[in-house]
């Protein structure tokens, strides 16, 4: 792919190009890029493209760049807001974002040498010319609350500007920075292998690939992509083997087949929308690249049972621009040695953690975030912090919800890391959801004027003990290995019963409606967004589990036959065979009197039975990993 003279290509449009006499002399230079596309991201986080020829996108670009173009409300997911009776949606550009270009490097224009590319324009979705809906404008009225409504928490409450070095008080702050980044985890593999799911345990419990030298195609897919990405301005920071994988197989051309690998890419940090917008591109870049090479790349959340899933950690900071120029943390203590955070930043953090049911419906939204969030995976499975067990000893514990990142010599870099969302989460819906819950606490601490030691109490109560803010029969920090020091109950006890399928997370929105207030208190959130929001999550859920899930486990079921011969097998064989078969029949097997597990979980999605059919996914996936053991002890004691 590198063939490409990169440096003749032109790979985004900054926010600071975004005149129509510019955007035209930057296409005109640029042939290589033939088509514009308007890109708005709808409430399920899908994203429009269409391509408008760079010839015409020239000719209308002053009518394109304020009136944008039209789609119809059926092409996107926008329930209870678009309806087929009520359609009219459009696509406008967005002037504040970064633009970038697309390349199809599997298609070279015969006039310039180059790979062919789309002009992608990050934009806002507006349903009847009024309503800006769709997960971008959900972000971005957000962040504008967000800093409004913070502005007047720091003015009615000035005490805390005594924990916060270089501020003396709201005055000085000009503006508010929201600062995001997320970490990209992804499985690669060759087209139509499958993983061995012994071997990739195995590999993962020794540790076998992680952060390994990647070699073959791999490497160079790697090594590409993180030089391309350079060139979008993403300032790449790292690219590495993941924990997940087994090692490929060298083919007599010498090239590597069977690949199976898990791979992450981070990039640096910018404010959150265009945090958001950055990932979108990213993944396209990735998944390009790879494919060149002949690679499969999955951002499933877990693509491959009984291995580590792949993770997006999303990191969430806060700075004030001030009036002299100067960047200062709005996390960061005063004194390090002292100190976690400062006020706002326990509030932050505390905001986050208290409200964090309502924020997971937008977090785990599909059935396969859920198979991600096991024990043992360094997937969080419980509501809890990590600080550090001292001041001066930074916390690395993977195993909680929400860690606390801070260095005494870069206090820019405090900030928090929510380890839940995975690739398939909608970052902007997180984003949103997160920050109006960190407001939430941050009114909170303010309002009791409480100061650092105070609030380092209240965020480490125990069980039973009543705080301000925080609920009394919960625990919200823990320096321990939450998977290997607490059991299932214990976890439970002490940090909340999690939800394990879509249905049971989407509940919270019925479950707390003081929560919910988060969401409602602000214009971001609105009841039709909300509602739309509900309408997408539950709708995505039922149609996978009815006619994806269920077909693909019925597979499954078929693919456990008998193996053993009538003259050569024991008394083991026929033991491992009868209980394979009588599971094999309670999952699959309707009688005339009685209905299997997966019809009755089908009648109960077909009759809107959305409880009982929650409750029979459960048992399902139990027995499906049942009879997956029992299968495969079967096979190998057979001769």
């Amino acid at each position: 792919m590198l063939k490409y003279d990169l440096d003749k290509m032109l790979f985004r449009i900054p926010v600071d190009r975004h005149s129509p006499e510019e955007i035209t002399e930057l296409l005109e230079k640029h042939p290589e890029v033939q088509f514009v596309s308007l890109v708005g991201i709808d409430i399920g986080g899908h994203d429009t493209d269409e391509k408008i020829p760079v010839k015409l996108f020239i000719k209308d670009i002053e009518k394109i760049l304020t009136s944008g173009v039209q789609t119809d409300g059926s092409s996107v997911a926008l329930p209870k807001i678009a309806k087929l009776n009520n359609a009219k949606v459009d696509i406008i550009p967005d002037m504040k974002a970064n633009w970038y270009v697309d390349y199809n490097f599997q298609y070279e224009g015969y006039e310039t040498g180059l790979p062919v590319g789309t002009l992608r324009i990050p934009s806002f979705l507006v349903h009847n010319d009024d309503f800006e809906c769709g997960s971008r404008a959900v972000l971005r009225d957000a962040l504008e609350y967000f800093k409004a409504e913070l502005r007047k928490e720091l003015t009615a409450h000035p005490y805390v500007f005594e924990h916060i070095a270089g501020i003396d008080s709201v005055d000085d702050i000009e503006t508010f920075i929201i600062t995001s980044a997320t970490e990209l985890e992804f499985w690669v593999k060759t087209p139509d292998d499958k993983g061995d799911r012994e071997q990739l345990f195995t590999a993962q419990t020794l540790k076998e690939q992680y952060w390994k030298r990647t070699t073959g195609d791999v490497r160079t897919a790697l090594e590409e992509t993180l030089i391309v990405l350079d060139k979008y301005g993403f300032e790449a920071e790292m690219g590495h083997k993941e924990v997940g994988g087994v090692r490929a197989k060298m083919r007599n051309s010498g090239h590597y087949d069977h690949v199976m690998e898990q791979l992450e890419i981070d990039w640096k940090y910018s404010d959150a929308m265009q945090a958001a917008d950055n990932e979108n591109q990213v993944k396209y870049v990735v998944r390009d690249i790879f494919a060149m090479h002949g690679l499969d790349v999955t951002f499933m959340a877990k693509p491959f049972e009984g291995v580590a899933g792949s993770g997006e950690h999303t990191h969430l900071g806060l700075a004030a621009k001030l009036k002299s120029g100067k960047i200062v943390s709005m996390f960061a203590p005063k004194d390090f040695t002292e100190d976690y955070m400062n006020p706002v930043g326990y509030g932050a953090l505390m905001g986050l953690l208290k409200n964090y049911e309502v924020i997971n419906p937008f977090v785990s939204s599909t059935n396969d975030s859920f198979n991600r969030l096991k024990p043992g995976y360094e997937a969080p499975v419980c509501i809890v912090t990590s600080l550090g067990r001292a001041v001066t000893e930074p916390s690395r514990n993977r195993t909680v919800l929400a860690g606390l990142i801070r260095d005494a010599k870069n206090p820019l870099s405090t900030r928090f890391e929510l380890r839940s969302p995975n690739p398939k989460s909608n970052t902007y819906l997180v984003i949103a959801a997160s920050y109006m819950a960190i407001l939430d606490g941050i009114k909170a601490v303010l309002a009791a004027e409480k100061d650092t030691k105070e609030l380092e109490k209240a965020i480490s109560k125990k069980h039973g003990e009543e705080v301000f803010y925080l609920e009394k029969d919960r625990e919200y920090r823990s320096e321990a290995n939450v998977f290997d020091d607490y059991t299932q109950d214990e976890r439970d006890h002490y940090f909340g019963q999690a939800p394990a399928t879509v249905w049971q997370n989407i509940q919270a929105f019925d479950k707390y409606p003081e929560k919910m207030k988060i969401f409602t208190d602000s214009k971001a959130f609105s009841d039709v967004v909300l509602n739309s929001y509900r309408a997408q999550t539950v709708s995505q859920w039922k149609t996978e589990l009815h006619d994806r899930i269920i077909p693909q486990t019925m597979d499954v079921i078929r693919g456990c036959r008998k193996k053993h011969s009538d003259d050569d097998f024991s008394d083991f064989d026929i033991k491992n065979w009868l209980e394979i078969d009588k599971i094999r029949h309670e999952l699959a097997k309707d009688t005339i009197t009685d209905k299997c597990l997966l019809t009755r979980t089908k009648d109960a999605l077909d009759k809107g039975e959305y409880d009982l059919a929650s409750d029979l996914q459960l048992v399902i996936l139990k027995k499906v990993a049942e009879l997956n053991d029992l299968y495969a002890r079967y096979k190998k004691n057979l001769l």
